[in-house]
């Protein structure tokens, strides 16, 4: 398929990019505290390949959760099981979880056991043309792969984050009667340089990391375009779910780059809106429709404010998301756009 070999290349140089900065940075580690490098190597191998196994076991536990059984939403499994086999990929897992924000996610250790799991939120907020938008793109995660690219690529911001915060939290509990001297160098400088270099390899890393995140979604909005013939209804979707993880009072969860939804960016994007309510409430009724609130995204997204934000978000805006699929739908009308051009638009 057309450019879906740009978003393997994107997710080949993230890798080789983000593991590049982070042996140089274990190096660098090991080479100030004077340790063998072969033991950070171990570590990290060791906490991926840990997070790789437990992971799927770590989300159905913090998500809360449930496998459907056969025939107890049979819209939703065939629907489910329709756009699975159009893409050409087995029928995922499918279970519901107890949370009232609308949100959908997949996860899994390989395509052959991803679990699609949907909020009852989402069922509920959403009507069934917008539900289907988003099992969509939930598919095309599962048809990208990125899920597992990503489980495994997010343990190396993490991996800094800890040793940074290990190491700040040490050298601020050193005394200032002066440290033990490590061939000349106060040891106490030693841990603040450590502590330093982990902070600015976490941050590095994990610009890698959200690009990436940024750009998987909109393959997969591109992929449920494709598959469900209707990007409108994504278009949709996605408005009603942004303002709906707006209002929840939940922190994130701690694996959001799996959802369809980030609440965090959600609430930084409605903040300004809400705002400016009056301005965007063009008939005066007191209540922002979909219209309006779509036409109020398009301005905050033009920020510059909002567009630095984002780099430091795991989704991209949701107006960028609905001007990609607004293309699309515009070259659907034409009748050329096929299956060799699913992607050609990002």
């Amino acid at each position: 398929m057309a450019r879906l070999a740009q978003l393997r290349l994107s997710m080949t140089t993230s890798i080789l990019l983000t593991s590049i900065i982070f042996t140089v940075f274990l190096a660098v580690i090991m080479y100030l505290l004077q340790l063998p490098i072969i033991f950070a190597v171990i570590g990290a191998i060791i906490f991926i390949l840990l997070q790789y196994l437990i992971g799927p076991a770590i989300v159905r536990s913090s998500t809360r959760l449930r496998y459907i059984r056969p025939g107890e939403h049979p819209w939703l499994e065939s629907t489910v099981q329709e756009l699975a086999t159009k893409g050409g990929m087995s029928t995922p897992k499918l279970a519901i979880v107890p949370d009232p924000t609308p949100n959908a996610f997949v996860f899994g250790r390989t395509t052959g056991d991803a679990t699609l799991a949907v909020h009852e939120g989402l069922l509920a907020q959403l009507n069934k043309e917008e539900v289907r938008g988003v099992i969509g793109h939930e598919l095309g995660h599962i048809r990208h792969r990125d899920f597992m690219v990503m489980t495994a690529l997010s343990s190396l911001p993490l991996i800094a984050y800890m040793i940074w915060l290990v190491t700040y939290s040490a050298a601020r509990t050193m005394t200032d009667g002066g440290g033990r001297k490590r061939e000349g160098l106060d040891i106490r400088v030693v841990v603040w340089l450590v502590a330093i270099i982990s902070y600015v390899v976490y941050i590095v890393s994990l610009l890698c990391v959200m690009r990436l995140s940024r750009l998987r979604e909109h393959y997969a909005d591109a992929y449920s375009a494709y598959v469900t013939a209707s990007p409108r209804d994504l278009e949709s979707a996605l408005t009603k779910i942004t303002y709906g993880l707006s209002l929840t009072p939940k922190p994130p969860h701690g694996a959001r780059t799996l959802y369809i939804g980030d609440p965090a960016l959600a609430k930084q994007e409605f903040e300004g809106i809400l705002e400016r309510k009056h301005e965007y409430d063009l008939d005066k009724d007191g209540v922002l429709d979909e219209k309006e609130l779509e036409l109020a995204m398009e301005k905050e997204a033009k920020s510059t404010w909002t567009t630095i934000n984002t780099w430091f978000a795991t989704h991209p805006a949701t107006y960028q998301r609905i001007l990609l699929l607004r293309e699309i739908g515009k070259e659907m009308e034409t009748g050329r756009y096929t299956s060799e051009r699913i992607y050609t638009k990002i």
